[in-house]
């Protein structure tokens, strides 16, 4: 049925798409590379580069020439800041280009920042912000690239499909022009002209090669485009990285509360209840030692119970926070205590000379701990492996496991939490779990040496 069904509707047995496409998918990237959309929607950002950067190179020294000429009188500085500002606007529609003929997505540089409203304050913004004047550059280096890659592309681009497309039109020299085909060569004796059939193969193959390889030559120049886009009209590094800390900032907030919020439901639904029934218990114990002293001791054997669960919870609570071995002997036997409690075998490797920084081994155990509690509640495994080494300075850990698989952090898990955990102090989580497993969770955590503890 599944074979009627593409054959029927013109589909590649067992593949689900179009048959035309996968005779597409089978030629060669260079024989395929000329006809493709990406090459077109290159070109033409290359064939709208000149006009658009002689508009934008003819606004940005006209306005600044005036608004440096002015600079004695007072219209210079709102001449200066209109002229900034218009190139910032251009940046916008250069990065709309971008993003509709490129496929590049750049970002929106920083936003003026303005201490108060008014229009005083805003040209004082619009002047001291670096988005400002690296989009006045883009505008003024853009030009003389955008006429070598618009001279380059067009000239090649012409030259191999009209070589590849000799064949067609040869005959038009002949009839129309008074010689027998394009002249290769000549002087005042000699003419050599591409006419015979051998000739005009030669040249149509030729040009096959020069139509191969434009669309390479034109990638090539897009991504200078791409570059001058990205770092010119888009965010700063420095203000990438503000953001990113920014970002860091909240989430490191939201997992502390989250942990705070944890700590307490444990404790009130936990220990807590506990002690509070201890407390009833040894109330009606002695209010029933006196009269019935056999119902009292079995009381207080019950409470003695409630007391070790109690005190278990307690345990198990501060091990989840921050483990009394962790602190005294260090990664390798926190690991080790770890893995014993797991559902499966665990092998734990940890090759490290020294010891982190705390918070960066609190983090580390507790990444660790996550990852095993994973595999006993979700993945069906039957061993499990763990890796703690340094490399240069990062901390690399990895958890291995035989389970099932089909880990994956953008379902909103618990993986999608850590990864965001190890995000907030510039860690990385990576996940390879494919489904019917192995998986493999590498996490790297940037090195810092122990300082005081």
């Amino acid at each position: 049925m599944a074979t009627e069904y593409g054959q029927g509707y013109g589909l590649d047995s067992g593949s689900g798409f179009p048959a035309s496409t996968e005779r597409r998918r089978r030629l060669p990237a260079a024989l395929r590379a000329p006809v493709e959309g990406r090459t077109w929607r290159e070109l033409g950002h290359v064939l709208l580069s000149l006009p658009i950067s002689i508009l934008l190179f003819t606004y940005a020294v006209t306005m600044v020439s005036l608004g440096a000429g002015l600079l004695v009188t007072f219209l210079g500085i709102p001449v200066l800041a209109a002229a900034l500002a218009g190139c910032r606007g251009f940046g916008a529609l250069e990065r709309m280009r971008a993003r509709a003929l490129l496929g590049l997505e750049v970002a929106e540089p920083e936003p003026l920042r303005m201490k108060r409203p008014g229009v005083m304050a805003w040209m004082g913004a619009v002047l001291k912000s670096g988005a400002s004047w690296r989009a006045l550059l883009y505008a003024v280096v853009h030009l003389p690239w955008a006429v070598f890659s618009f001279v380059v592309s067009v000239n090649v681009w012409a030259l191999g499909w009209g070589l590849l497309t000799y064949p067609l039109w040869f005959w038009v020299f002949p009839m129309y022009a008074g010689q027998d085909g394009i002249q290769l060569y000549g002087d005042e004796t000699h003419r050599v002209y591409l006419d015979n059939p051998f000739e005009i193969t030669v040249t149509a193959l030729v040009g096959l090669l020069f139509t191969i390889a434009t669309p390479w030559i034109v990638r090539a120049l897009t991504m200078v485009d791409r570059l001058l886009v990205h770092g010119l009209l888009g965010p700063s590094r420095l203000a990438s990285r503000v953001v990113e800390l920014e970002s860091d900032r909240g989430v490191v907030v939201d997992t502390a509360a989250a942990d705070l919020r944890r700590i307490e439901r444990d404790l009130h639904d936990g220990a807590q209840a506990r002690l509070v029934a201890l407390a009833m218990d040894l109330g009606l114990a002695k209010e029933k030692l006196q009269e019935d002293p056999e119902a009292a001791q079995r009381m207080v054997d019950e409470a003695h119970g409630e007391v070790k669960t109690a005190l278990q919870e307690l345990r198990d609570l501060a091990r989840g926070i921050h483990p009394a071995v962790l602190t005294d002997r260090g990664l390798d036997a926190a690991l080790s205590a770890v893995a014993s409690r797991c559902t499966v075998p665990v092998r734990v490797e940890v090759d490290l000379a020294e010891r982190p920084a705390p918070a960066i081994e609190g983090i580390a155990y507790f990444t660790v701990s996550e990852l095993l509690q994973n595999v006993s509640k979700h993945a069906r495994a039957t061993w499990a492996g763990v890796e703690v080494w340094r490399t240069e300075n990062r901390l690399m850990l990895q958890v291995v496991d035989n389970g099932v698989g089909g880990a994956d952090t953008s379902r909103g898990s618990g993986l999608a939490g850590l990864a965001e955990r190890l995000d907030a102090v510039d860690g990385i989580l990576v996940v390879d779990s494919p489904a019917g497993g192995p998986t493999r969770v590498t996490a790297e955590l940037p090195w810092r040496g122990e300082h005081v503890r």
